[in-house]
């Protein structure tokens, strides 16, 4: 493939992302509506971009990275959108927006002869940073072989699917454990402190047992006992990823009450502590109703 790409929104994620590409030696045409992220790639040797469509004028294939799925779509398919661009011919999609948005934006894009690559990643800001990514790469198989090779410079490639939709569906069904295990460990670890049992040796006891989880291996160990709260990732966006999952959830006829439950404690953490604020600080919900601190 070309060594040209595009690249449009320059966040927490696709900022070192698209980093991660220059250093691997591709020339980056970008675009983001802060200017200071965008100056940031350009002394890199990136070239800005005014608008979506400018940079779909310049590349044939280019990288979304966005923080919702309104966003995305005004991105793909507005006024001055990516849809606009005479050259572009491959859309890759490393947003979260759930399977019927990557479903109606790939039908949109396929109608101009634009293919759309419905790839959401996990493994937050460290991931994006150390090239540790798991991108849930779906496409038609003859696209994936071309784009492998690139996508393997953010970290391990998936190919769950051909269809628009399955990465999404992989991601939402991969962060509604991700919030379970926290929420589920954030009340284990509570409970035990109130009861009078040692938060680090508690953390110690469970990643040597059957309990161990992603939240007791990483997010308690590097920012919740140090009270840090810096994994990286927002509550908001959480949030956001799991009221997702539940609609998913509930057009394919399934039922949900263990996710409608986690939900919940998030919608609180929202709303009560902040959507802005790491998501790991949902355990300082629950510390809150306990009368409780958990420290390291």
């Amino acid at each position: 493939m070309a060594k040209h790409l595009g690249f449009i929104g320059l966040g927490n994620m696709g900022r070192p992302i698209a980093s991660r590409l220059i250093a691997a030696g591709y020339y980056l045409t970008v675009f983001d509506l802060r200017p200071e992220s965008v100056a940031a790639l350009t002394e890199r040797g990136a070239r800005a971009a005014a608008s979506p469509a400018e940079v779909a004028s310049a590349v044939e294939t280019l990288l979304l990275s966005l923080p919702d799925p309104s966003i995305v779509r005004e991105v793909a398919l507005g006024r001055d959108g990516v849809i606009a661009g005479p050259k572009i011919k491959t859309v890759i999609d490393l947003s979260t927006t759930g399977a019927r948005m990557a479903q109606e934006i790939g039908a949109a894009l396929a109608a101009e002869g634009i293919t759309t690559v419905d790839s959401p990643v996990s493994g937050g800001v460290a991931g994006a940073i150390n090239g540790t990514l798991a991108l849930m790469v779906a496409c038609p198989r003859a696209i994936f072989a071309d784009l492998e090779p690139m996508l393997k410079h953010l970290g391990r490639v998936f190919f769950v699917g051909e269809r628009p939709g399955m990465g999404q569906t992989m991601k939402l069904a991969n962060n509604l454990l991700s919030a379970t295990a926290l929420a589920a460990t954030s009340e284990a670890i509570v409970f035990g402190v109130k009861s009078g049992l040692d938060a680090a040796t508690m953390v110690d006891v469970i990643n040597a047992g059957s309990g161990r989880n992603s939240a007791s291996q990483d997010k308690f160990p590097k920012a919740i006992l140090p009270r840090t709260f810096d994994s990286g990732f927002t509550t908001g966006l959480m949030y956001k990823d799991l009221t997702l999952c539940l609609e998913e959830a509930g057009a394919a006829g399934v039922p949900m009450s263990v996710a409608n439950a986690v939900c919940e404690l998030w919608r609180r953490a929202f709303e009560e502590i902040g959507a802005e604020k790491d998501f790991t600080t949902v355990v300082q919900l629950v510390e809150r109703l306990a009368g409780v601190e958990v420290r390291g």
